[in-house]
């Protein structure tokens, strides 16, 4: 009788262990293409643990996501097309998601989880934008796009800017494992997204020391345009960050976590410079195959049958509603989503599923996929099964299937932008990336529950002789400050009125220290001088090949304490203007930051 009891309790507690809510871990990689994976066929890189989920998990063969990082990160967030979610660039404002939007993170948190970010964000950084006010407990990374820095980074601590030590993705990593150990005892949704393959090129010397000088054996499908010590170093990126996931699965191990965690990895476009993609046309940028299709792997050993493959197409707009699903947690919000639950995919159910369309934009051009076809950005049909390069159009072949999908197309760019544009052409205004302008939507300022508003010069928009140091924005500060006439200006929108520290990071050749500068907003102004001086080299020490065009080479900034300004609520501009400049020039501006005080 003994023994009986003794195997009900057991059988009891067996079931009840087996219905534990999965635990959920997402790692995303910035900028790695399909074809950047030993499991994929790349002959040259080593990723034995980004391997391992798909060999003790399931593969998803046609995954799609967007052309560029920040509009695959709202759609993977919200399981809606990016331009619904406000999302139409990928800096200065425009990356920023919708304040209406929710996200998977706001269904994990609802539903009891822990929820954690750490890495690169990329939907927004101030607050309400801010992933701490998107669903997630804590936050450690940086919220734009572009990080100058990835060794002995500055990058933000829930709110608050540190320095920190050792390779970016690494340090993210730690934070991430840490997260997992305060968490072990209940269920947890981990979100990592790493920084790399995306430039500046720059890997930990042991990694670039494996890969430099290496043999390429496989050409990327445009062979004369590859840079091989660029497709080296992307690689030493990736086996670096292979290193990472394989940090991640070790813990899962060791804490007893491994077979009731879901852990999915995919990545966020195409491969961000000429190398092996599988004979794809395009690359990062591109609505063709190359651009958008991403691998993607999901292990969950509980649930999910090793070594299987999914064939239907899917998208990066899937997940909310797959792992919404997979975790038996209803998702928050009600607005339409556009992506599917693919969870009966996932588990291999017998279902009847039907034929669908996945459109892709970047840009004003705008490309749909069904299971067999690509319609591409020129209207130009090909068949992905006959002719997965897209070297030969079939629209003489097939006339019906390039109607139908042109009339797609047509109607969709109605639906997300509000007006059709002209077959093979860009959209114009709603439908057309906008470049380096600066978004219209005003920065918020002064949320007593996140007190702190970073400015940063991306965000602003340089006036007069003012320029920025690099032509990408999220990678930039504010140079050639040197007339009365040059401003700074930033469109904000006071959420609580009072007093507010002003302190500015800046830089300054101490021969032209002691420029009186004023910050104004409506009624309010501020003035103080620009001391001591503090003109610091720019770092030599970050990077592997050298920068591409448009990278600011960084350096360390300084806080200028300016003093307290009584701000009024409402939207307006604020401006740094000079009044006195006694030398050539007055400085330059990596970020204002206004603390609430009361």
């Amino acid at each position: 009788m003994r023994c009986v009891i003794l195997c009900l309790m057991f059988c009891i507690l067996a079931a009840q262990a087996h219905a534990a809510p999965p635990n959920v871990v997402i790692m995303l990689a910035d900028d790695a293409g399909w074809g950047d994976y030993g499991h994929n066929g790349n002959t040259t890189v080593s990723t034995p643990n980004i391997d391992s989920l798909a060999r003790d998990g399931v593969t998803l063969d046609r995954f799609f996501v967007c052309p560029v990082c920040s509009p695959t990160r709202a759609e993977f967030l919200t399981g809606r097309y990016h331009p619904r979610g406000g999302v139409q660039g990928v800096s200065t404002g425009q990356e920023r998601l919708n304040l209406d939007e929710r996200t998977l993170a706001d269904a994990f948190k609802a539903a009891g989880y822990a929820t954690g970010a750490f890495g690169k964000w990329h939907n927004g950084s101030q607050w309400p934008y801010h992933p701490m006010a998107r669903g997630f407990d804590e936050y450690f990374g940086y919220t734009s796009g572009h990080w100058g820095e990835y060794f002995d980074a500055p990058l933000e601590d829930n709110g608050r800017m540190i320095r920190s030590r050792g390779y970016i993705v690494d340090v993210c990593t730690d934070q991430a494992l840490a997260f997992i150990d305060r968490n072990k005892s209940k269920p947890f949704f981990c979100y990592l997204p790493f920084t790399t393959p995306h430039s500046p090129w720059a890997a930990p010397q042991e990694y670039w020391e494996r890969m430099k000088g290496k043999p390429v054996s496989q050409s990327a499908t445009l062979a004369n345009q590859e840079e091989i010590d660029q497709t080296r170093c992307a690689l030493a990126m990736l086996e670096n960050q292979d290193w990472n996931v394989g940090r991640v699965l070790t813990k899962l191990d060791d804490l007893k976590l491994r077979d009731n965690t879901i852990v999915l990895y995919f990545s966020d476009n195409g491969p961000n410079s000429w190398r092996w993609n599988g004979g794809m046309k395009g690359r990062k940028g591109s609505t063709d195959e190359g651009g958008v299709r991403s691998t993607a792997l999901l292990r969950w050993p509980a649930k999910l049958k090793a070594g299987s493959h999914v064939e239907q197409i899917t998208g990066a707009i899937d997940l909310l509603p797959t792992l919404t699903a997979l975790a038996g947690i209803p998702r928050v919000g009600d607005k339409p989503l556009d992506g599917r639950d693919l969870s009966p995919l996932l588990l291999q159910k017998e279902i009847d599923w039907p034929e669908r369309m996945l459109f892709s934009t970047w840009a004003g051009r705008v490309s749909v996929r069904t299971q067999q076809y690509r319609l591409d950005d020129q209207n130009q049909l090909f068949d992905m099964t006959a002719d997965p390069g897209q070297t030969t159009p079939v629209n003489n072949l097939q006339p019906e299937v390039t109607a139908r999908l042109t009339e797609a197309v047509r109607n969709w760019r109605e639906e997300m932008f509000g007006k059709p544009a002209s077959e093979g052409t860009a959209a114009k205004g709603k439908g057309k990336a906008k470049g380096n302008s600066v978004d219209p939507r005003p920065i918020p300022v002064g949320y007593r529950e996140f007190p702190i508003t970073i400015l940063p010069a991306r965000d602003g928009e340089p006036q007069g002789g003012v320029k920025r140091s690099g032509t990408a924005p999220n990678c930039s500060y504010f140079v050639n400050w040197t007339s009365l006439a040059d401003r700074m200006v930033w469109l904000i929108d006071v959420h609580t009125p009072g007093r507010y520290e002003v302190t500015i990071d800046y830089t300054c050749p101490e021969s032209d220290a002691g420029s009186l500068v004023e910050l104004k907003f409506r009624d309010s102004q501020l003035s103080g001088r620009v001391t001591p001086g503090w003109n610091p080299p720019l770092f030599t020490n970050q990077d592997t090949l050298p920068r591409g065009h448009g990278e600011s080479q960084m350096k360390e900034f300084r806080p200028l304490s300016l003093g307290v300004i009584n701000l009024e609520q409402g939207a307006g501009t604020l401006t740094l203007r000079a009044q006195e400049i006694p030398g050539r020039s007055v400085m330059d501006v990596l970020q204002v930051r206004l603390t609430l005080l009361d």
